[in-house]
């Protein structure tokens, strides 16, 4: 919590983005115990224990709630599943549909999501960040349009240009259900959340504005009128040069990067901003010389400003354990 208030003078904190889940043989274990994906989400007990197992095993300085940004559209009444081999499928929104999506039992169907939360709080070491998160708006648009992701989410990119008016009512009720739900996480015992928008990169300047950068600032917005300190991350995957600028508009506290940012690029957007990242998740699948570099670039160019030590998208399930092992020592046998 310390690196989003801007300070950079202790130890180096590290966790990666998706560190509970399938290169973790102990999550296999227990996601065969839980039934289905979002059985799992929903399951308290269940998701407590995979939120902490890489805490267990690698001690991680912050854990994130184990969930999953689409828990929104199922909390919305959209049918939403999960297929091995597919990933998520869901029940798709058109013009006629949008008007009729209710938020009513938003907070009641994902009470468990929160309890969760509140588990967390009390088992987790005080030292430990909890961190809560939601999917951004068009993020989570765009599997509500297309019913699954697609490589350029052209479907919703589609909808949103033929049909603005409606693709803005559906925006409107994600930031009312996502601004909700952010701030029942930091009211549950979340120290900070994070909102990932992994589709933000498909977008040209002007649509970008609209439906990612207004959004996430009207969600800040929304959470900072109930809890006025909360500590808000952003992380728009992909985005280049919109990196810019991109925090002021917004308001979130910290930015996380993805690997394809040039490290000088990445030290100017430090000056203005704590900042979260980069690392390939393939160099971490890698290992080796590859896996090295790659934490020695961000290490001789991001550790003079506000950094935590992350990836640069999330960790896959081919990831050996032990190229995790290598990354973290690495990390922390450095020295400012």
């Amino acid at each position: 919590m310390n690196v989003i208030n801007g300070d950079h003078t202790g130890p180096l904190p590290v966790w990666m983005m998706r560190q509970a889940g399938r290169y973790l043989p102990e999550y296999k274990e227990t996601r065969k115990i839980a039934g289905s994906f979002l059985d799992l989400c929903y399951n308290p007990e269940l998701a407590v224990k995979v939120t902490l197992q890489p805490i267990d095993r690698f001690g991680f300085d912050a854990a994130i709630l184990f969930s999953d940004i689409l828990v929104i559209p199922d909390a919305l009444g959209i049918d939403v599943r999960f297929e091995e081999g597919r990933g998520p499928l869901l029940e798709t929104v058109d013009q006629n549909s949008i008007p009729d999506i209710n938020d009513g039992n938003l907070l009641n169907h994902l009470t468990p999501v929160l309890e969760t939360v509140e588990r967390l709080r009390e088992e987790l070491p005080d030292k430990t960040t909890l961190l809560g998160f939601c999917g951004a708006p068009w993020t989570v648009a765009t599997y509500m349009i297309a019913g699954h992701g697609t490589p350029d989410q052209g479907p919703a990119r589609q909808f949103s240009l033929n049909h603005p008016d409606s693709f803005q009512i559906l925006i409107d009720k994600l930031v009312i259900a996502s601004s909700a739900y952010l701030i029942a996480q930091l009211k549950s015992g979340a120290d900070a959340v994070q909102i990932f928008d992994s589709w933000a990169s498909v977008l040209d300047e002007n649509q970008f504005e609209r439906w990612c950068v207004k959004p996430v600032q009207q969600i800040v917005s929304n959470v900072r009128t109930e809890i006025p300190n909360a500590k808000i991350i952003g992380f728009p995957k992909g985005i280049g040069a919109f990196y810019k600028g991109y925090a002021e508009k917004t308001g979130v506290n910290m930015l996380g990067l993805d690997w394809t940012i040039p490290m000088k690029f990445a030290q100017e957007l430090q000056s203005e901003i704590p900042i979260q990242g980069n690392l390939d998740p393939n160099r971490l699948i890698a290992g080796g010389n590859a896996l090295d570099d790659g934490i020695d670039a961000i290490l001789e160019n991001l550790t003079d400003g506000p950094l935590v030590f992350n990836l640069g998208h999330g960790i896959t399930p081919l990831t050996p354990i032990a190229h995790v092992e290598q990354m973290i020592q690495r990390v922390r046998a450095f020295r400012r």
